[in-house]
């Protein structure tokens, strides 16, 4: 009997794109793969986050509770991409609803594996800090975006000039 990994997706997987083997090995063990039907909750605001994804296939949701009821989407997130940063930093709780848009198949990792594994190896922990640091940055510019859209502001760019 052949007993497969996880690695392989891993390494094709573009967040991780370019990470040393040592560092696919290390985390490799933090993975399982996790699928989720259509309307599905991966996340919910303010609940511990223990865990981000890899889309893998399908197409998430990002939403903020919006001040006149329901939700507004900050952001959709699809196959190819990573979803969930929470993990990383104290105090480990989801900043957005998440939610599958369509059928979804992810790896799952774990985030106090993966905090052990940085702490143990701080290259590696410096290179997935970068890493996230990017879908950050992307994730804020996004939700400024929204609540821009959301409150009627006009956007600088957009602005008359004087």
């Amino acid at each position: 009997m052949k007993v497969t990994t996880l690695e392989p997706i891993l390494r094709e997987h573009p967040f991780f794109a370019g990470l040393p083997d040592t560092g696919l090995t290390l985390i490799t063990g933090c993975a399982k793969n996790v699928r989720f039907e259509a309307g599905a909750a991966l996340a919910r605001e303010g609940d511990p986050a223990e865990h981000f994804y890899l889309i893998r296939e399908g197409r998430v949701s990002l939403e903020l509770p919006a001040p006149h009821g329901g939700t507004v989407k900050i952001q959709t997130i699809d196959a190819g991409e990573v979803v969930g940063w929470s993990w990383l930093m104290p105090p480990y709780q989801w900043q957005f609803d998440i939610s599958a848009v369509t059928p979804v198949r992810a790896l799952e990792m774990d985030g106090t594996c993966l905090r052990g594994k940085c702490d143990a190896d701080p290259r590696l922990g410096y290179e997935l800090m970068k890493r996230f640091s990017r879908v950050m940055v992307e994730r804020l510019a996004s939700t400024r975006l929204q609540l821009l859209d959301l409150y009627g502001v006009q956007h600088p760019a957009s602005s008359p000039t004087s």
